[in-house]
């Protein structure tokens, strides 16, 4: 439960923050709406504040956007109230408890989420048996074994004091392999690239589309 209160009392920030790279983000969502079609049936898990669902809601039909904070879902369901969008509902819920029958999805978003999974394989088999046949999962991750592999050492510490949430260290190679293991193929990735402020490339989080066959 710690994490659920990391996000919960970080939740009113976070929602002010603005986009680290906005750039990136605007690439992402482009990438994500190629695929989106009116007729089409969506879930996101730890969808946050609700931005990107809101953001992708007049291109889809309906989406069920999750999050197990009660305070990223409040602040969600107040901006697409602002916002007057109606086909959106948004639920406190886990992925693991969300009880969906398979084949019933048509995209399953799981955007800076998969990392901060206890069991990340389990979550990417159970969203390749909730989606349609041609049906894509699209993520966005931090694949910290890349470029930070001692994180996960001191990673308990801060997690045991509740100063980050829970975060799983893990290279890309190692996500693919999890996207394929569940069957998935690989329709689209792309990985932008950071210069520090010393002229060194640092990787960010990889994006991925991911196609159930």
């Amino acid at each position: 439960m710690s994490s659920v209160k990391f996000w919960d009392k970080i939740a009113d920030k976070y929602s002010k923050e603005p986009i680290a790279d906005e750039a990136a983000y605007q690439k992402k969502l482009q990438v994500t709406q190629e695929y989106l079609k009116p007729h089409m049936e969506v879930l996101e898990f730890g969808c946050g504040t609700g931005s990107t669902a809101i953001i992708h809601a007049p291109y889809v039909k309906h989406i069920r956007a999750i999050d197990f904070s009660s305070k990223m879902i409040e602040i969600a369901r107040s901006k697409a109230d602002a916002q007057n969008i109606k086909n959106i509902t948004f639920e406190q819920l886990t992925i693991d408890k969300l009880k969906l029958s398979d084949n019933s999805l048509d995209v399953v978003l799981g955007l800076s989420i998969l990392h901060l999974l206890e069991d990340k394989q389990a979550v990417i088999n159970k969203v390749y048996k909730m989606l349609k046949p041609g049906g894509v999962f699209v993520t966005s991750t931090a694949c910290l074994g890349d470029s930070m592999k001692w994180f996960k050492y001191i990673a308990p510490i801060g997690i045991f004091f509740s100063l980050i949430p829970l975060v799983k260290v893990f290279t890309v190679k190692e996500l693919e392999k999890s996207l394929t293991d569940a069957g998935f193929k690989i329709d689209y990735q792309w990985q932008p690239d950071k210069i520090t402020n010393k002229g060194v490339f640092k990787l960010k989080a990889v994006f991925i589309v991911a196609k159930k066959s």
